[in-house]
């Protein structure tokens, strides 16, 4: 083994062994050095994100959640502080494979020092809502002889069943690990109540897809709840914008009482009925990769991407940006120099430039500026959307930057029946430092590579993809710090996958039973 490169498994049942204190102690003298200045040269802060706060700092209010890792990794308290070892950056898959849904694939690195721990997060799981047994519908009609109604209670088939879905989320923090905590231990709970608010809707609807017709009149008599023409789709798309709103409101809520630090980005998939759904709040990614073709599932959300959003924002309530920020975009940093020159713009209602003649306003700091990875809001955040960052103000200002964040996700639908999926084809989700350094057909090689080379149904082998592509990701250290192939840079930041096989669910769909399924009842 070369001095500089780590082994690529830290924790994986049945696949090696060895003593972590020793493998630490191994390495640590020999790298420390190169670390030490790679991360003062990448994060000449010290490592401690902008806007950064330490955890510790809780203006004598408690943690809402202590920091942890994934549940389903069942990690000591030893391991969990291993596992944040930036010098090691030791790659963490499940101990149990068996702990996640479908023997899916699962892998996560730290970063290399930018923050103390792992700011990234997930959650997965098989749920079921438990429907209740549908009402009798009570009609009331007149008898032949005599004015008064007389109610006569028809007895209605029963057609409920319960409501089965798999589901998987990505929490990518900044400015500490708090939210993206709160969000991965909370928002599958806001989920399935806003599921369970439309149970009869979604129970019948299904029933009517696979037992009547496409009539109305074919629908059971009782619904709760005007649903005229309306699609299970767009309801369950509802559903889920309406919980990430709500989950971003409950947080706000509990920063009164709790210490929850910064913010997260949320990207969430939920196997429900024939349908993936993906919601996407943020810059981490979803592709689906299906017989050597890519379909991406989800959209990064930058302050470039979102520029027109924020813009339009800052037109109608120019409050926001105080006396030091102006909503234009220019061609480039406007400098006094400029003062009375023609220079190139564009506002909220522009996807193209225009000529300007620069005056005093126009010398205020853009909105949106930077490019890239650097493009930043108010000088502040390099996110637009996903949870939490309530409190974050500009530096030395009272101007907040929560006014142009937004929780609210986009959410993109695959039919998962129109295809015969086989064990190679998978949805892969990672959050935005697997994609700084690997394009999605980057990724879907790595993946495909790995997959074909186990039979298809060994269950190891969506774990070892995951592992694969978050070691292609991070690289291996060398004397120039972490390097991948042809020695380019490796990611710095925390890096979190997973890898799922998408014909599980039809299978299961297809077999009407879910193992190990998490019962909701409608009290919970």
């Amino acid at each position: 083994m070369n001095s500089f490169d780590y082994p690529r498994v830290f924790l994986y049942n049945g696949f090696c062994t060895f003593s972590f204190s020793k493998m630490i102690n191994r390495f640590r003298q020999v790298v420390n050095n190169v670390i030490t200045a790679q991360t003062n040269a990448q994060f000449p802060s010290g490592g401690k994100a902008v806007g950064g706060v330490d955890e510790n700092e809780t203006a004598g209010k408690k943690l809402r959640h202590p920091y942890c890792r994934p549940v389903f990794l069942h990690l000591s308290e030893e391991e969990v502080g291993i596992a944040t070892d930036i010098v090691v950056r030791p790659i963490l898959v499940p101990r149990d494979l068996s702990n996640l849904p479908w023997y899916t694939g699962y892998a996560e690195v730290v970063n290399a020092g930018k923050s103390k721990q792992n700011e990234d997060q997930a959650a997965a799981g098989h749920y079921s809502i438990k429907c209740p047994p549908q009402e009798p519908v009570t009609e009331t009609q007149s008898p032949d002889n005599g004015p008064a109604p007389i109610a006569q209670t028809k007895e209605v088939e029963e057609l409920q069943e319960d409501i089965n879905l798999t589901y998987f989320g990505l929490f990518d923090g900044h400015a500490g690990f708090g939210t993206a905590v709160m969000a991965s231990h909370t928002l599958h709970h806001i989920i399935l109540e806003k599921l369970l608010s439309i149970q009869h809707f979604l129970v019948n609807s299904t029933i009517e897809q696979r037992q009547f017709t496409k009539s109305n009149d074919s629908r059971p008599a009782k619904w709760p709840f005007a649903v005229k023409d309306m699609s299970v789709e767009s309801m369950v798309i509802g559903a889920l914008e309406k919980a990430f709103l709500d989950m971003d409101k409950l947080i706000g809520q509990q920063k009164q009482s709790y210490f929850i630090s910064g913010g997260c980005t949320s990207l969430v998939a939920v196997f429900l009925f024939d349908k993936l759904y993906i919601a996407n709040a943020g810059d981490s990614r979803a592709i689906i990769c299906r017989a050597g073709e890519v379909i991406q599932m989800s959209y990064d959300f930058t302050p470039l991407t979102e520029r027109r959003r924020l813009q339009a924002i800052a037109k109608q309530k120019p409050e926001l940006l105080g006396n030091d920020f102006t909503s234009l975009e220019y061609q480039k940093r406007v400098q006094r120099k400029d003062l009375g020159k023609m220079l190139l713009f564009r506002d909220s209602n522009m996807s193209g430039w225009a000529l300007k003649r620069i005056t005093e306003d126009d010398l205020k700091f853009p909105l949106v500026f930077g490019e890239g990875k650097r493009a930043r809001v108010l000088a502040t955040i390099g996110v637009t959307r996903g949870f939490g960052d309530h409190d974050l103000k500009v530096c030395g200002t009272d101007i907040y930057i929560k006014p142009f964040l937004s929780p609210a996700p986009d959410v993109q639908v695959y039919n998962l029946f129109e295809y015969d999926h086989s064990e190679n084809d998978v949805l892969i989700m990672g959050t935005d430092g697997l994609w700084d350094v690997l394009s999605n057909e980057q990724a879907a090689t790595v993946v495909n590579e790995v997959l074909e080379s186990f039979p298809a149904n060994d269950y190891k082998r969506y774990a070892s993809a995951a592992q694969e592509l978050v070691m292609a990701a991070r690289g291996v250290l060398r004397e120039k710090g972490w390097r991948i192939h042809d020695d380019k840079p490796g990611s710095g930041d925390d890096i979190t996958v997973y890898v799922i096989p998408l014909c599980r669910h039809q299978n299961m769909s297809r077999e009407n039973s879910f193992t190990e399924s998490r019962e909701v009842s409608p009290s919970e």
